[in-house]
This record gives C-alpha cells, structure tokens and sequence, in this order.
C-alpha cells in the first residue's frame, strides 16, 4: 500500500510539473488587460490590422485577459518601439506594434534606435508586405512610363517607411528626381486628405494597406481615382498585376544590393513585438494565441470583410531574418546611409 500511494504520490507530483507552466501562465493572465501598442495613426494599416487581431485574439489567450489598441505615433513608428524596448515591463501585457525598417536602422547605426531588435520578444506577423507608388488622376498620369516621360517630380506625402524610402531609391537607382517627397505626415490617412484635397499627387506606400485603407480612392474614377504604377513583390491582386515591379526598374549591382537589404523588412510586415526579459512562457504563449488567431476562421472571414491580406509569419522565422538584417555587408550599409535622418 505504501509503495503504491508513493507511486500515485510521484505521478501527481510528475504531472503538476508538466502541466504547471500551463497553469501559471493561465493564471498570471486570468483578469489582466494586454495592451497593444500601435505606432501609427488610427484608420491606417498598422492600425486595422491590429484591432481586427484584438477582436479574436483573447479566444485562443490562455485566462482570456482584455484587449485595449493604444496608439502612440511618432517618428514614423521609432517612439513606439522605443517604448516597447526600453519602457514598457516585461511581463507579457505590453505588445508593440511599429515599423520594422527600424531593424534597418539599427544595422546602419542610428543613435535614434534605442534598442537590440534580437532580444525582442517577435511574437509574429499577420503579412508580408508589397511597397508600391500611386498616383492620382487630377495629375494627367496613368502609368510608370507617364512619370518618367512627364519631366516633372511626382509630390507624394510621407509619414516616414515606405513613403519615403522607396521614392528615394527610386530616385537613385534611375539618376532622375521622379519623386518629391513630402515628410511630416503622422500616418497615411493625412496623406490620403492632402492627395483628395490636391495638395499631393501621390503616394508610396505598402499596397497591402492601400487596398484597404484607400480602397474608396482607387473604386473612384476620374480625376479622384488613386492609380497605382509600381509595386514591389506579386500580390495577387488583379489590379496590380499589370503595372512594372520594383526590381524590373532598379538595375546595377551596388543599387540591386540596396534594394535586396531594404526589403527584406517586407517579409514580415506589422509584426508584435513583446519586451526584452519577458518571460519565455509567457512569449511562447503570445506566440500560440497569435498563430491560432490567424488560423481562425472567424477572424479570416473579418479579416476579408476588412479586405485584409493574411499571411502569418513566425516569430520564430522573424528572428531569422532580423539576424539577416543586422548582419548585411559594410558594403550594403554604406549605400544604405541616406536612410538615416540628419
């Protein structure tokens, strides 16, 4: 009787261990709010791409906390991840969402970045991203080949990232100034007002987050239609099929190489990220809930009504490629240094 009571005793005690980081981590969450931050403005794509996740997330969250999307916009998204790294505790309640070029940024040696984008908690990605260029009817152009043959600079507005890094290597990699660009805008939809408004007449942007968040633009006709005339990557979407690709426009070696390490950030497009020193239960938990959230059929058929493009990407294949970034050549660094704000 002894040795079987000892025997059932060291079971008990074997499948409390198991089972007890599960138990913990349930716990901890049980009652709590997790924030995410977003560092970009309300109604664009970062934006929408985060409250639709918030929507269905906490179903797959052990102890089903509150979800609360707080925007904290700034510098293109850099104060964001600022926040998240160096401000925010590390006990899984704070998720960052911001621009990932500052992972480019850090490998070019930014004082701005405060932050080791390899000791991120990266939760995942809900996409992989298709920089494009657009311009707008009232200008008189239709396609690439207008531009270039018009003489004249397109004005596109940025709020930094892809507003104003591929219109740049654009301009270099052809030797002409085909775009001017306008910074200082907090967010896309700015852009979108002073483009309807005519003060823009165009815009770069991810066209994954174009066709949604300026979707009304490119239905339009005339003079108000938003047209796009570039893209980066083969979106399957029917109206981009037939517009150049990035890489067909940018040629030679030196600029090739620029282009390849600026956009390796687009293979994993919005992602979260968790602060350095959260624990690995709890990351590994964000990680489950997220990747099943994008699995969900509840939040694919949202994700459709919003005509949002899904297309999960680990946390762990991100920490693959952020060591990618971070270890591009001297070289490529050097070509690269524009980026970086003077």
């Amino acid at each position: 009787m002894i040795r079987t009571l000892t025997a059932v005793a060291t079971a008990g005690i074997a499948l409390a261990l198991m089972s007890g980081p599960a138990w913990s981590v349930a716990d901890f969450f049980k009652g709590k709010t997790i924030r995410f931050i977003v560092g970009h403005a309300p109604g664009g794509g970062y934006d929408t791409y985060t409250r639709t996740t918030a929507r269905h997330i906490i179903k797959h969250f052990p102890g089903k906390p509150t979800p609360v999307v707080q925007n904290l916009t700034g510098a293109g998204g850099l104060i964001a991840g600022n926040y998240i790294y160096n401000k925010s505790k590390p006990n899984g309640l704070t998720v960052g969402v911001w621009n990932n070029q500052f992972v480019v940024h850090q490998a070019l040696g930014s004082r701005r970045v405060q932050f080791d984008a390899r000791k991120f908690g990266w939760v995942g990605a809900p996409v992989t991203g298709w920089p494009s260029c657009a311009v707008m009817g009232f200008t008189g152009l239709k396609s690439w080949e207008d531009l270039v043959k018009s003489g004249q600079p397109l004005k596109v507005g940025s709020p930094g990232g892809t507003g104003t890094t591929l219109p740049t290597i654009l301009n270099m990699a052809t030797g002409k100034k085909l775009f001017e660009i306008i910074p200082g805008y907090r967010g896309t939809a700015p852009v979108r007002l002073a483009m309807q408004a005519r003060e823009l007449g165009g815009i770069c942007m991810s066209f994954e987050s174009m066709r949604v968040t300026a979707r009304s633009m490119l239905d339009a006709k005339g003079d108000d239609e938003l047209i796009p005339i570039l893209v980066h990557g083969n979106p399957p979407d029917p109206e981009v099929q037939n517009i150049p690709r990035v890489t067909d426009l940018v040629k030679g070696k030196d600029n090739v190489a620029m282009l390849n390490a600026w956009a390796l950030q687009y293979n994993f497009q919005r992602p979260l990220t968790l602060p350095p020193g959260t624990p690995k239960e709890r990351v590994a938990a964000w990680r489950k809930a997220y990747a099943a959230t994008l699995s969900d059929p509840a939040f694919l058929a949202d994700a459709k009504k919003s005509r949002l493009n899904v297309e999960y990407v680990s946390g762990e294949q991100i920490d693959k490629y952020v060591e990618i970034m971070l270890n591009m050549s001297a070289e490529t660094k050097e070509r690269l240094k524009w980026m970086l704000p003077k």
